[in-house]
C-alpha cells in the first residue's frame, strides 16, 4: 500500500502524490484500516457511480445480518434516522419519488431566477469584507452566502439561521472515516435539535404556507405525492448540508489555490470571462469531497479482482480528478481548461441536484471578489481542517 493514510496530517495536507502512487499500483486496493476497497481511477469511479449493482444503502434489499454488517449502536439512532431517510442515502423507488419532488426547486429556470439574489448577496458580503480592510474569507463570505441561499429556499427565517451551520458541521462529522465517539455524540445532538426545529417549522408551514420549498413539499404530499414527515425533515437537512458544505470548502480551497498560483490569479483578474471555467477547474484541482462510498449489492469485478457482495467501495474523487488518463497535466492549475469532466458533483442517479446552484454561488462570490477587491491578498498561511473526506480549511485570512 502507498502513503494513503487519511489520519496523517501530511497526507491530509496534500493527498495528491499518494493518489498518483495508488493509480500506478492498480485499479482497486483493499485498505485494511477501514475495510474498504479504494478505487482511484477516473474511468472506474465514473462507471461505478452509474452501476446499479452498487448502492448508497443495502437496507432496501438486505438486513444488517444478511449483509454481514453490524447494526449501528442504538445511541446513534437519531443520526441514522435523519441520514437514512434523505434521498442521498436511499435507492429507487424511494429515491426516485423524493428526487422528483425536490428537483422542481432546482430546475435551470428556478436557479436562474435566483441569480439576482445570489449576486446581490455576494456583493453585499464582499463589500463588508472590503470595508473592514479584510478578514476571514471563510466566515465573512464563503459560509454566509450558500447558507443564506438554501435557508431562503427552504423558508427558514433569518432569525433562525444562526445554528444551521454548526448543526451541519456536527452532522457532517459522521461522514469521515471512523468518526470518534465525541464526533458521534455531537452529530446525534445536532440531529435531535435540527429535527425538532424542522418539526416546528413544518407545523407552522402547514398552517401558514409560504412560497418556499418546505411549503411545496407539504403541498405535494397533500396532493398525493406521498412524503412522510421524516422524509421531509431528512430532505431539508440534506439540502442544507449538501447545499453549502461543498460550496464553502470549494470557495476557500479555490482561493488558497489561486494565492499559490499568482500567474493564474493575475490572468483571472485581467479577464473575468474566465470565471466559469475557473469555477470548474478550482472544483477539480482541490476537490471538496475527496471520497464517496457505495455498498456492493451484487459481486462485481474490477480488473480481474472480485469485490464481493457486502463490501464497501470508497471512490476517490480527488484521485479521479487528477487522473492523467483524462486530464492533461492534472497537477497544473489551468483556469482556461476546457475539457474538464471532473466528478466533484458525482454522477448517475445521485448526481448533485444542486450543482447548477453551487456553480452560480461560486461564480457570484468569485466575481464580487475580483470586482471589489482586485488587490485581495493572503494575510496568513491557513490551517487545514484535519478531516480527509470533506476537505477544507479552518479559515482563510485575507487583506484588501
Amino acid at each position: 500500500m502507498t502513503a494513503f493514510d487519511p489520519w496523517d496530517p501530511a497526507f491530509v495536507a496534500d493527498p495528491y502524490p499518494a493518489y498518483a502512487e495508488l493509480r500506478a499500483q492498480g485499479r482497486v486496493h483493499f485498505y485494511e484500516p477501514t475495510g474498504q476497497w479504494l478505487v482511484p481511477h477516473h474511468a472506474d469511479v465514473s462507471a461505478l457511480l452509474r452501476d446499479r449493482r452498487l448502492g448508497r444503502t443495502y437496507q432496501h434489499r438486505f438486513t444488517h445480518e444478511d449483509f454481514g454488517r453490524t447494526a449501528p449502536p442504538p445511541e446513534h439512532e437519531p443520526f441514522h434516522v435523519l441520514n437514512d431517510h434523505g434521498m442521498l442515502d436511499l435507492e429507487p423507488p424511494d429515491h426516485t419519488r423524493i428526487r422528483r419532488l425536490v428537483s422542481k426547486a432546482f430546475t435551470p429556470r428556478t436557479v436562474e431566477q435566483l441569480r439576482p439574489y445570489v449576486h446581490r448577496l455576494a456583493s453585499e458580503l464582499v463589500a463588508g469584507l472590503v470595508a473592514a480592510g479584510g478578514g476571514d474569507l471563510l466566515s465573512d463570505v464563503a459560509e454566509p452566502l450558500p447558507v443564506a441561499v438554501i435557508a431562503e429556499m427552504l423558508g427558514i427565517p433569518e432569525s433562525d439561521r444562526a445554528p444551521l451551520r454548526p448543526w451541519s458541521a456536527d452532522i457532517c462529522g459522521m461522514y469521515e472515516l471512523k468518526p470518534s465517539p465525541e464526533t458521534a455524540r455531537r452529530a446525534v445532538r445536532a440531529s435531535v435539535e435540527f429535527t425538532e426545529y424542522l418539526q416546528e417549522l413544518i407545523a407552522l408551514r402547514r398552517k401558514e404556507p409560504g412560497d418556499d420549498l418546505v411549503s411545496g413539499l407539504i403541498a405535494a404530499h397533500d396532493e398525493g405525492d406521498r412524503l412522510t414527515e421524516q422524509e421531509m425533515i431528512s430532505t431539508c437537512v440534506l439540502l442544507l448540508n449538501a447545499g453549502h458544505e461543498a460550496t464553502v470548502n470549494a470557495t476557500v480551497n479555490g482561493w488558497w489555490a489561486l494565492f499559490r498560483h499568482p500567474d493564474q490569479l493575475s490572468a483571472l483578474r485581467a479577464d473575468r470571462s474566465l470565471v466559469p471555467t475557473a469555477v470548474e477547474e478550482l472544483m477539480r484541482y482541490d476537490t471538496p469531497l475527496q471520497l464517496f462510498e457505495r455498498w456492493v449489492l451484487d459481486d462485481i469485478e474490477i480488473d480481474g479482482t472480485t469485490v464481493p457482495r457486502g463490501s464497501e467501495i470508497a471512490m476517490l474523487f480527488g484521485s479521479a480528478n487528477h487522473d492523467p488518463a483524462v486530464f492533461t497535466d492534472p497537477e497544473k492549475l489551468d483556469l482556461t481548461r476546457k475539457d474538464n469532466p471532473h466528478i466533484s458533483f458525482s454522477a448517475g442517479i445521485h448526481y448533485c441536484i444542486g450543482a447548477p446552484l453551487a456553480r452560480l454561488e461560486l461564480g457570484a462570490s468569485l466575481d464580487a471578489l475580483l470586482e471589489q477587491a482586485p488587490g485581495l491578498s493572503l494575510a496568513s498561511e491557513p490551517e487545514r481542517k484535519p478531516n480527509f473526506v470533506i476537505r477544507g480549511l479552518e479559515g482563510l485570512r485575507v487583506e484588501v
